[in-house]
């Protein structure tokens, strides 16, 4: 074994957790020391029941969600995907809007905020079923309101920062490591006969940097810097397409769509066109991108490429 490359890792036990993801697993936090950062597990619990195990995971999605974001942002997630996300003018704005995007799928999700939650976004929080809220802070009236729900856990994080540490996943018999991905659009390329608007930019870079954070194969419907349709984790992308399409429904009609990686055949362009979404970005490299510029085209859909892709397994 010498003059190998070794990794040592030394993690601290914080605590034994209920459970694992299910009933019949044993699990437990451990924290690592040598990081100080704003994270789910440096976070101060403030309220509410014990964390689960997919509380926690759930938490820290959310968190590098927002991160993403300069302005005022909310997320919601359920299994680690969003069910929502925005950006608005003021904190409560960027919370009615996300979970405007899918009501129903936010019903017991995960909240994050990247702003101090304020009094109004706790009462639209409490107005219905959520597991825990994650956010730098909270206005000590929002405190009050939030605590009337006797179970809601409560985290307080800090000052927000992007997140550089190495991303780990542990395998049978081995650990793969890589850089996190903090790559935003890269060298945006117009390569069809429409460009886009500057509005249809604008929301084409906001669903950009929601869809690194859903589950690939990866579509993010979005219009005004909201989420309209998500479609995540599908072993085909017009599958993806469809599902975000149906949980868009009308409002799919004007909106811009991102792709995680490129589009192999024109049929998710056609399916695209049918549901009049008026611009998309995506990573370009198919063989087929001249069959699939063609189709945008042929609908009249602005195309951006971005040269980069955001798979997430």
């Amino acid at each position: 074994m010498s003059g190998k490359e070794r990794l040592n890792l030394n993690y601290e036990k914080v605590q034994d957790l209920r459970y694992g993801e299910n009933p019949h697993q044993k699990a437990a936090l451990y924290h690592d020391p040598a990081f100080s950062g704003a994270c789910a597990v440096n976070a101060t619990q403030l309220h509410g029941k014990e964390l689960s195990f997919n509380n926690i995971v759930d938490l820290d999605a959310a968190l590098k969600l927002v991160k993403e974001f300069e302005k005022h942002a909310a997320a919601i997630i359920k299994h680690t995907n969003p069910c929502g996300a925005a950006c608005g003018e003021t904190i409560l704005e960027a919370y009615q809007k996300a979970h405007a995007c899918d009501p129903l799928s936010a019903f017991g999700g995960i909240v994050a905020l990247n702003r101090e939650c304020s009094p109004g976004t706790a009462k639209e929080i409490t107005s219905t079923f959520k597991e825990a809220v994650i956010a730098p802070g909270y206005a000590g009236a929002a405190l009050e309101i939030l605590k009337q729900k006797k179970n809601l856990r409560l985290l307080e994080v800090g000052a927000l920062s992007k997140t550089t540490e190495k991303d780990m996943r542990k395998i049978v018999g081995g650990l793969l490591v890589q850089d996190r991905d903090m790559i935003d659009a890269g060298d945006l390329k117009t390569v069809t006969e429409r460009k886009p608007t500057n509005e249809e930019m604008k929301t084409l870079l906001f669903a950009w940097k929601v869809a690194k954070h859903v589950k690939s194969n990866a579509i993010v419907l979005a219009r005004d810097e909201q989420t309209v349709g998500i479609g995540a984790g599908q072993m085909s992308r017009v599958d993806a397409v469809e599902i975000a399409v149906r949980k868009a429904g009308e409002r799919s009609k004007g909106s811009c769509l991102a792709s995680d990686a490129f589009f192999p055949f024109r049929d998710a362009i056609d399916a695209i066109a049918q549901a009049k979404v008026t611009a998309i970005i995506q990573p370009g490299g198919s063989i087929r991108d001249e069959e699939v510029v063609k189709a945008a085209n042929e609908h009249d859909i602005a195309t951006v490429f971005t040269g980069v892709r955001h798979f997430k397994h």
